[in-house]
């Protein structure tokens, strides 16, 4: 293809596993990430400079019908305005965890002395990355259970120039260093794993075969598991007045709501994302 029109239509006609828009959108994503051509570059049909190497891009158009995600392909996603790298080890930040953090970065925005943040299952270091890039003055630490996901995460923190404080653990199995650590945090801050395995047969297939499903799913029987481990946690290690965020499922919203309740939170708010549905909580602990 020897203009930037020719290989945008090249490459949307060759997309058959997505919608339309979606298929568009992927293909002006490829074009800028591999060769730098824009939108704009498409509309007035730029011709693409010769000598430029191009990747195989029939590859390119198998892999994406087999359901891999583009964010895999290019190795990175876009998240609050930040280049993230990605593998199967770790969730595709989404558009509403955007949300999330911009709901703690405003409630944090005033500098504060001696403020410190724990994101609970950090993944690709998305939340708590973005956190310490747009909040200074707060400390930052963030854990998961994957060393794979903190072997991203760390990169991801090194290549953003973001001081963040990684480590492993458990949430449902916390263990510190030291016997009786007391370590307590300002906030917290967590996306944990929500779908129910019932809930499968609604998702995507590049979901459910290129994500990691520890940091998806939890078993029907017990879809407020992380929750429940996070309040408990909280009702310790949250300093008097502190903070926690949380992303829930839509569908258990009131139930999510009620385990902070039940353990002592105060003013627990159900907030809806951009579309409309319940999908952060925030509780203040006071005791």
């Amino acid at each position: 293809m020897t203009s930037a029109r020719q290989l945008y239509q090249h490459i949307f006609k060759g997309i058959t596993v997505y919608p339309e828009k979606e298929s568009q959108a992927i293909a002006f994503m490829l074009m800028e990430h591999f060769l730098r051509l824009r939108n704009i570059d498409v509309l007035v049909d730029r011709p693409v400079p010769e000598g430029t190497v191009q990747p195989d891009w029939d590859n390119i158009i198998a892999r994406l019908n087999d359901n891999e995600p583009v964010q895999h392909i290019i190795g990175s996603t876009e998240f609050c305005g930040l280049e993230f790298q990605v593998s199967s080890s770790v969730l595709i930040p989404r558009p509403e965890t955007e949300e999330l953090v911009r709901m703690v970065t405003r409630d944090y925005a005033e500098p504060d002395q001696n403020i410190e943040i724990l994101d609970i299952g950090t993944g690709s270091g998305c939340i708590a990355i973005v956190l310490a890039r747009f909040l200074p003055h707060v400390q930052v630490h963030a854990w998961d259970v994957s060393d794979q996901a903190l072997e991203v995460a760390r990169e991801n923190a090194r290549q953003l120039l973001a001081d963040v404080a990684f480590a492993k653990q458990d949430m449902l199995n916390v263990t510190f260093p030291l016997a009786g650590n007391t370590q307590q945090f300002d906030c917290l801050v967590s996306n944990p794993p929500y779908v129910t395995y019932a809930e499968q047969e609604h998702m995507r297939p590049n979901v459910l075969r290129f994500e990691p499903h520890e940091a998806l799913f939890v078993e029907d029987n017990d879809p407020l598991l992380f929750y429940k481990a996070i309040a408990d946690f909280g009702q310790h290690h949250i300093k008097p007045n502190g903070r926690c965020y949380v992303e829930i499922n839509e569908h258990f919203g009131a139930q999510t709501k009620e385990v902070f309740v039940e353990r002592g939170y105060a003013d627990v708010e159900i907030l809806r994302d951009i579309h409309g549905k319940d999908r952060f909580i925030r509780a203040f602990w006071k005791k």
